[in-house]
């Protein structure tokens, strides 16, 4: 029988065993987190061929237009700072939108270009955007410097396919 100050051997063995499985499922916690906020972007942010921009949808794209911009900010637990760009399309024209690809342009104090994303707002594979049509999109920015000018960046149609 062991003495209260003595501790018996199955429980030395049992103690590096335990750390070391609380070792390891807190790694795994953290592995998951950094793989969740660092890897994961934006549906509309991976890496898609460019839409293209013939000359008839460039001439319609004067029928496209964003309103009701709306710029929000917020961090994560890391305190890494996303920007949020919200807003709504106007389809005005008389045909129906497919897909539309466009650039986003923030600026500095001097305007000039410090920021330059393109973002597909209206996906292939998305319900098109019917003549008169409208539809709320979100654009997430990861990185904005911090000499934005805290202005509205300007948006630019850059690539659209027509139905």
């Amino acid at each position: 029988m062991d003495s209260p100050g003595n501790f018996g051997g199955e429980e030395k063995k049992g103690f590096p065993a335990a750390f070391l499985a609380g070792l390891v499922a807190v790694s795994i916690v953290v592995v998951i987190f950094l793989v969740a906020t660092h890897s994961s972007k934006p549906a509309n942010q991976k890496q898609q061929p460019k839409l293209p921009f013939a000359a008839d949808a460039q001439s319609y794209a004067g029928n496209i237009h964003f309103q009701n911009l709306q710029l929000s900010e917020s961090s994560n637990m890391l305190n890494e700072k996303f920007t949020y760009l919200d807003g709504v399309i106007s389809n005005d024209g008389a045909r129906a939108i497919q897909a539309m690809e466009i650039l986003v342009q923030f600026h500095d104090p001097f305007n000039q270009v410090i920021l330059r994303e393109t973002h597909r707002v209206i996906p292939d594979a998305s319900q098109p955007l019917d003549p008169g049509k409208q539809r709320e999109f979100q654009i997430t920015f990861e990185d904005v410097p911090a000499e934005w000018n805290q202005q509205y960046p300007t948006i630019r149609v850059t690539g659209l396919i027509l139905r």
